[in-house]
């Protein structure tokens, strides 16, 4: 990569900084919609703040209603894509550090969307900055896309592609390096039933706030005094599992502590949905909490809903349940699979519901799997970037993570996480080493010349 540009990038960095806080001080967390703001005031706020920070660049951005914003460096035909999102998932439970501080300790900058994906996305403008500020000349035009809800539904991305083409190849930078080229289908089922007449009485319980988080706690209200607490505690001795009560007026509030982490990847993680799940079956719950206790349970892999897979190219399914909800005698759940490659997705919600007898099953999301070969232009352009900035082997990998990537005809998922660096995108305490934030930015800024410049 030219000198030049090295240079530019690192007499950015208290402008990136100063800017990424600023950023990760609005929290974008989608609420109800109003006027001109299809995903609620902040993040329509947050929006309004990356336009007027592509301004302040030199850029021109466009706004999509609210849905999304773009801007282009170069005039030419063919574009090469660059897709970040701008909302962030609800803080939870477990911070110590303010969740929207943006505080500043050891050479990380901590909060809310410093790694998913303020700060990648930034990094990526930041590199088209340093391009233009060069005076690289282009073959390929450069658009960055921002969208507003990559963490829920990806409405944005679908009223972009209605308003606006999409370009054919990019990337974007919401996952980790080396690169990503292979991303696993998703199947989103909503579970709704009755509660049980007979057993355990449960008498309040929701956890959960996003179908794509493993919950770190959940919280129920049982029937019954200090004996069932004393049941309890002998499950918990039994188990090795973190459960504590405590004994009220109400009833017993029976807590279950997990480990929580994305629904993509639950090695290491503990959901306490499943926790209390096989904790409400033990202590005589029926019905289709006793159907959920076996069929999910503590389970990541599907097998109890007799949906467990894999192949060669994308590993194997996972399976989370982050939402359980008892809302006036009915239950509410979600289940999110992250699918193979090769599955037939169909296939798998026939087999979830035949595991799920006396519970209502219905589909709320259906993606389909994406993988671009790894001897592509694409892939090998990147790959060659992040080498030479980052002095480590590349390699192409595949996720049961979802990104826009999806939305490109050839699209993968590039950085920002590097290999060895602790992944907390969903967690409590998210943050981002400035520095790798800085070299992220060069890896960015050399991939695009690569694929982009004459």
């Amino acid at each position: 990569m030219d000198k030049r540009i090295s240079e530019l990038i690192d007499s950015y960095r208290d402008e990136y900084v100063r800017t990424l806080q600023e950023w990760v001080r609005t929290p974008s967390v989608r609420t109800e919609a109003e006027a001109g703001a299809p995903f609620g005031r902040d993040i329509r706020r947050m929006l309004d703040m990356a336009m007027d920070t592509a301004r302040e660049m030199g850029f021109e951005p466009r706004d999509f209603d609210g849905y999304a914003c773009d801007l282009t460096l170069g005039s030419c035909p063919e574009t090469v894509g660059v897709l970040g999102h701008l909302d962030v998932v609800p803080t939870g439970d477990g911070w110590t550090k303010p969740p929207f501080g943006a505080v500043i300790e050891d050479g990380r900058i901590y909060g809310r969307g410093t790694n998913d994906d303020k700060g990648p996305a930034l990094a990526a403008l930041f590199a088209m900055k340093a391009i233009r500020d060069a005076g690289i000349p282009l073959k390929r035009s450069i658009r960055l896309i921002l969208g507003c809800d990559e963490e829920c539904d990806w409405k944005c991305m679908e009223y972009y592609t209605a308003h606006e083409q999409m370009p054919e190849i990019g990337f974007s930078p919401d996952a980790c390096f080396p690169l990503i080229n292979t991303e696993k289908g998703m199947l989103g089922l909503e579970l709704r039933f009755p509660a049980a007449e007979e057993g355990l009485r449960i008498l309040k319980l929701s956890v959960g706030e996003r179908v794509n988080v493993i919950a770190g706690e959940s919280k129920a209200l049982l029937e019954g005094g200090a004996e069932l607490a004393e049941k309890v505690a002998a499950y918990a001795r039994e188990t090795g599992l973190d459960y504590s009560t405590e004994v009220t007026e109400e009833g017993v509030w029976v807590t279950a502590v997990g480990i929580p982490g994305h629904s993509a990847y639950p090695e290491g993680k503990r959901s306490a949905v499943g926790m209390m799940l096989k904790l409400l079956k033990a202590l005589g719950a029926k019905g289709g909490i006793a159907v959920l206790a076996d069929a999910v349970g503590m389970e990541s892999d599907g097998a109890g809903l007799g949906c467990a897979c894999s192949d060669e190219v994308s590993g194997p399914l996972t399976n989370n349940m982050g939402i359980l909800r008892l809302e006036d005698g009915m239950w509410y759940a979600t289940l999110d699979l992250r699918c193979p490659v090769t599955a037939d997705q169909k296939a798998l919600q026939e087999k979830a519901a035949a595991h799920l007898p006396g519970i209502g099953v219905t589909v709320t999301a259906c993606k389909a799997p994406h993988h671009v070969p790894a001897d592509s232009e694409l892939v090998s352009s990147l790959l060659a970037a992040y080498e030479e900035e980052s002095g480590m082997k590349g390699e192409a990998l595949s996720t049961g993570g979802g990104t826009y990537a999806k939305v490109l005809k050839q699209g993968v998922a590039f950085g920002a996480v590097f290999p060895g660096e602790e992944e907390l995108a969903h967690l409590a305490d998210e943050y981002e080493s400035i520095d790798s934030l800085m070299l992220a930015m060069k890896i960015y800024a050399n991939a695009l010349i690569r694929l982009a410049a004459e």
